[in-house]
């Protein structure tokens, strides 16, 4: 398991190995002393998958304090172009983003730390993503940034969005409660 810096503090992509023989493979999905040793943050208290068609946007979702949550997401069939918005006032890369593509074939996931939006394309029909959260799910705390609002080009005319996704506020207009602490990812 390789754990791999981004431009946004605390946000890390985890590359993993398959162990293949004549019954298929095996990966590890998480391992906290690989987590703890690069300070990373590890306590999950929930976990979600989805399975989403071709074209769909899921995002960019996050929750807002007290029940704020970091995420790692993988891939476990087809595949996605994974995106994290950076939130968090006075960070050297408030208003930037990161973007990987993450499929079943190459085992990738994605850290995602409090303060960060998170979401993503559906490359290929019935992709399934997995989401383990440092907290549960509080749906008064759930909120989000509008796809087309931070400069991400998702290369896709016409995604398919829940009405929910298509009515966030947009970055520009959006006042983060989320304040950069270079000390906790």
């Amino acid at each position: 398991m390789q754990i791999v810096e981004t431009k946004l503090p605390g946000v890390f992509f985890v590359e993993t190995d398959a162990y293949e023989d004549e019954r298929g493979s095996f990966v590890k999905t998480f391992h906290e002393n690989i987590f703890k040793n690069k300070n990373i943050g590890v306590d999950f208290r929930e976990s979600f998958y989805s399975v989403s068609k071709k074209d769909v946007i899921r995002g960019m979702h996050f929750h807002l304090p007290p029940k704020a949550h970091a995420k790692l997401i993988y891939v476990t069939s087809g595949s996605i172009l994974d995106v994290v918005l950076d939130l968090r006032v006075g960070s050297p890369t408030y208003g930037q983003y990161e973007s990987i593509i993450m499929s079943q074939k190459n085992r990738k996931m994605t850290h995602i730390p409090v303060g960060c939006a998170h979401g993503f394309l559906a490359l290929e029909d019935n992709t399934c993503t997995v989401y383990l959260q440092s907290d549960v799910y509080s749906k008064e705390h759930d909120a989000g940034i509008h796809i087309d609002s931070f400069g991400m080009d998702w290369q896709i005319e016409n995604p398919i969005l829940s009405k929910r996704d298509k009515e966030f506020e947009s970055f520009d207009t959006f006042n983060s409660p989320f304040i950069y602490n270079e000390t906790i990812n």
